[in-house]
């Protein structure tokens, strides 16, 4: 989680954080967004302050962060690969895309790769159905692909390092 003193002080900001925010109706969601923002994801330790601090059950806490897409329990890359599974998508043969992304990139759905630049996950529908299969990446979609396009689409993110 980097060095103590860095850490001590992101704790110390949370804390600092769930102060003001308990005071609130309904403060579990603001205080876990912000310490998303703090952390970058979160880990155990991080649901597990925000538990003792809140004198709430890890558990409600724990609920919440897998429960909802928007938090991560691990940071994510800096480009986030959804591949979408749904109907259409699926028929169309998606799960080659998935292959071909898994191959390249040394990932499985739900992980970053190591050097921090891709997280891969498996979606539902992104919506574009009539341009299945579709992936997405950050903001941009791709559709009406094919295992082979996959190689030229990631090298557009990795040359921009």
């Amino acid at each position: 989680m980097g060095n103590t003193a860095e850490v001590q002080a992101k704790f110390d900001e949370l804390k600092g954080v769930i102060y003001e925010m308990k005071q609130k109706p309904g403060p579990l969601m603001p205080v876990m967004q912000k310490a998303q923002e703090i952390f970058g994801s979160l880990p155990f330790e991080v649901q597990k302050f925000i538990a003792e601090e809140m004198n709430i059950p890890m558990t409600d806490v724990y609920g919440v962060a897998t429960f909802y897409s928007q938090f991560a329990l691990e940071p994510k890359g800096k480009h986030v690969i959804g591949v979408c599974m749904g109907t259409a998508c699926y028929v169309k043969k998606a799960e080659g895309i998935l292959n071909q992304l898994e191959e390249e990139l040394q990932a499985e759905p739900g992980t970053t790769t190591p050097d921090g630049l891709f997280t891969l996950e498996a979606t539902r529908c992104l919506g574009c159905c009539g341009l299945a299969p579709v992936i997405m990446i950050d903001d941009q979609v791709y559709g009406r692909l094919k295992p082979e396009d996959i190689s030229g689409i990631l090298g557009l993110y990795k040359n921009k390092q």
